[in-house]
């Protein structure tokens, strides 16, 4: 086996393969040392495990590491108390050449209530590592289903939102740097 981990070098998964691997769950019990001052869940744990299923989800489904590239949209809907189960159902939503959207949902059930409910959404873009350090080739997923190929072009949406406003992002960084004095830093 080669060291190399180049572009060319990747290979795709076979769509059977790949398409059981585009998914992912993780349920997790609310300890009191994830509390914040209120006594809720701290959103910075819920954070760190959005994070952890986002990078499962992903390098199972490219077969390779991923880093965190960008979160987006991260909503807090209803706060997360301690005791309480917490489910994140992740998914590949799109892939771009070497990056991946996974999008997650967070069900908060209360144990002794029997009552769950919707408490958190985001998505993550995370982009494959090759053993070179460079970004790697991901499997393009091919969406079956209605609601497959609607996350599919939901998250190339996302993405092309994501590139106008990184631009705006620079002009707005330019023009400030063009409003500010050199000698003033």
């Amino acid at each position: 086996m080669s060291e190399s981990n180049s572009l060319s070098e990747s290979k795709p998964l076979p769509e059977t393969k790949q398409a059981s691997k585009h998914t992912l769950s993780m349920t997790v019990l609310m300890t009191p040392d994830m509390s914040n001052f209120s006594g809720n869940v701290h959103g910075g744990t819920i954070l760190k495990f959005l994070d952890q299923v986002a990078y499962a989800c992903a390098s199972r489904y490219a077969q390779t590491y991923v880093v965190t590239l960008s979160v987006d949209r991260v909503v807090f809907r209803e706060p997360v108390h301690v005791g309480e189960l917490v489910t994140f159902s992740a998914s590949v939503n799109y892939t771009g050449r070497t990056s991946m959207e996974i999008g997650i949902r967070v069900e908060t059930e209360d144990i002794l209530l029997g009552k769950s409910r919707h408490t958190n959404s985001c998505y993550f873009t995370m982009v494959a590592m090759g053993s070179d350090g460079k970004p790697a080739e991901v499997p393009q997923l091919r969406p079956t289903g209605t609601i497959a190929r609607q996350r599919f072009e939901a998250g190339r949406r996302r993405r092309e939102l994501r590139r106008e406003n990184e631009l705006r992002e620079q002009s707005i960084r330019a023009a400030v740097r063009d409003l500010t004095p050199e000698h003033d830093d």
